[in-house]
């Protein structure tokens, strides 16, 4: 076999392999109902305010340690 059949072959796979993780993830995604990610988002609002609460500024700015 030469090497660009081998390449092909390669390059093939490879895109298969990612089209699977594409369509597992966005199996993944389609599996939440909305109160879950409702929640889900509320806890991330929730973190982010937690975050900015610690250590920043109105401006947007991080306050020196």
């Amino acid at each position: 076999m030469r090497w660009w059949k081998v390449l092909g072959v390669a390059a093939f796979a490879g895109v298969a392999a990612g089209g699977v993780l594409i369509a597992k993830d966005e199996r993944r995604r389609r599996a939440y109902t909305p109160d879950e990610i409702r929640d889900r988002l509320h806890a991330r609002v929730a973190e982010a305010d937690s975050v900015h609460d610690d250590g920043a500024h109105d401006d947007g700015e991080v306050a020196a340690p």
